[in-house]
């Protein structure tokens, strides 16, 4: 008797987490930083500084209906300039970006309107992308600094790259 009592319930368990497997939903992180770009070259350097109090806004739609929004949360980044967002659910059929919102600091608030830009982070928010870990890095967004560092122009040619962006 005690040995089918215990077989029916390890049965009894054992479907319910099987059961419990199959309606549970996918958990995701986006995690990156946001910066201020100093010298106004639209990418890292060592002259950029982390913005802490900038918001941000994961954003995911429909590929064939950009109108259809099916994730939308704002976040903002910590003293370090980094963010950290929670997803739920798979988002294979959609498109997903990390876009900037505001910048708290006013010398550094400005996002680029040039149409070649890329105004946004684009991310993966799938299982079925041959990424193990639910931790989705986004590419570093960076505001605009209104006027450039006195140290740009030296940094730029450290790089071998002009002040017009050609190759030195």
């Amino acid at each position: 008797m005690a040995k089918s009592t215990i077989i029916i319930l390890a049965s009894a368990l054992c479907f319910l987490s099987f059961l419990g497997l199959t309606y549970a939903q996918e958990h995701y992180i986006v995690e990156g930083t946001v910066y201020c770009d100093t010298c106004r070259v639209q990418f890292l350097t060592k002259l950029s500084e982390p913005i802490g109090g900038a918001t941000v806004r994961v954003e995911c739609s429909q590929v064939d209906n950009s109108k259809n929004v099916t994730f939308n949360e704002e976040a903002m980044t910590d003293s370090s300039g980094l963010y950290r967002v929670e997803v739920e659910g798979d988002h294979e059929e959609d498109t997903c970006q990390v876009v900037l919102v505001k910048s708290p600091r006013e010398d550094c608030s400005e996002i680029d309107q040039d149409t070649y830009l890329q105004k946004a982070a684009r991310i993966s928010i799938t299982k079925n992308n041959g990424i193990v870990s639910p931790v989705r890095q986004a590419n570093p967004l960076g505001f605009l600094k209104a006027e450039r560092l006195p140290g740009c122009a030296d940094l730029l040619q450290e790089l071998g790259i002009n002040e017009d962006g050609t190759l030195v």
